[in-house]
């Protein structure tokens, strides 16, 4: 069956509208067809996080194709909504211009930013004004609780510093570690599930507080650690297999020994990487 689009070498942001318009049309894509912004919500998530793979791995022509990735999951919902008579792609052009255009008024109007710590005051100040936010606990309500857990916690806690709830140093949090570390021995030596749990996401609330006052981003750092791990871990099973030590049956302290193998390894590396 013929469809209403016209194939070229090259399309541009029109054709796209277009072609997504008759994949979702009678007679185009049935699983496009059948997608609801439910269905396929889970899937911008992915399609985000490969954009930022790409930008780590600094790979442009990966970039490139993740980029159109999320485009595609922007015109999937989009055009939903226009089905539906809600709004179109226009629409959202027109408000993220408009958006742009308000919340830049150092170069746009008459406002004055000297660096970028200035012009981002100047787009919080405005964009709190135009969603008629008049309190920090609206901003931090504005917070999506579908955020990762420490990207969400380090962005409220940021919101209350600017109130001034915050500690007045690095010791304060620190202390208030590890406080919270001796209320988590407590419900352990208790066995209070619920309560363990509570007092574990203290910790890590408290982890996410020092982050801030080192300068650090708690997602990044979680994951760099992650990524530290691995690479140890991996070299730990390859020297096990080497000597033929069974892993599972292996005693700690024989399996801290690989361990801090693994380590000196990765630091020999490093540092004939630096030569």
């Amino acid at each position: 069956m013929a469809v209403d689009f016209e194939l070229k070498e090259r399309y541009d942001v029109n054709d796209l509208v277009q072609l997504i318009k008759v994949l979702r049309a009678p007679g185009g894509c049935p699983w496009d067809r059948k997608q609801t912004h439910e269905s396929i919500r889970k899937n911008f998530i992915e399609e985000t996080y490969e954009v930022i793979e790409a930008i780590n791995k600094n790979n442009a022509d990966m970039l490139r194709e993740e980029l159109g990735d999320v485009l595609l999951q922007i015109m999937l919902h989009t055009e939903m909504e226009r089905e539906k008579g809600n709004f179109g792609f226009d629409d959202v052009v027109d408000e993220l211009c408009q958006k742009l255009v308000i919340r830049h008024p150092h170069v746009f109007g008459d406002a004055v930013a000297k660096d970028s710590f200035e012009a981002l005051g100047k787009w919080d100040e405005i964009k709190l004004q135009s969603k008629g936010i008049k309190s920090q606990s609206e901003s931090m309500l504005k917070v999506p609780r579908e955020f990762p857990a420490l990207m969400r916690a380090q962005k409220i806690q940021q919101k209350a510093a600017k109130a001034g709830f915050d500690w007045d140093d690095l010791s304060g949090a620190a202390d208030k570690l590890y406080e919270e570390i001796n209320e988590l021995k407590i419900a352990l030596k208790q066995g209070n599930q619920p309560d363990i749990e509570d007092e574990f996401g203290d910790v890590l609330f408290s982890c996410v507080n020092i982050s801030r006052f080192i300068g650090v981003d708690s997602e990044e750092a979680l994951t760099a650690s992650t990524d530290k791990f691995l690479n140890r871990y991996l070299i730990v099973e390859r020297l096990a297999q080497e000597r033929g030590v069974n892993m599972k049956e292996a005693s700690i302290d024989e399996l801290d020994i690989l361990w801090e193998e693994a380590k000196k390894i990765i630091a020999d590396k490093a540092k004939m990487e630096e030569l």
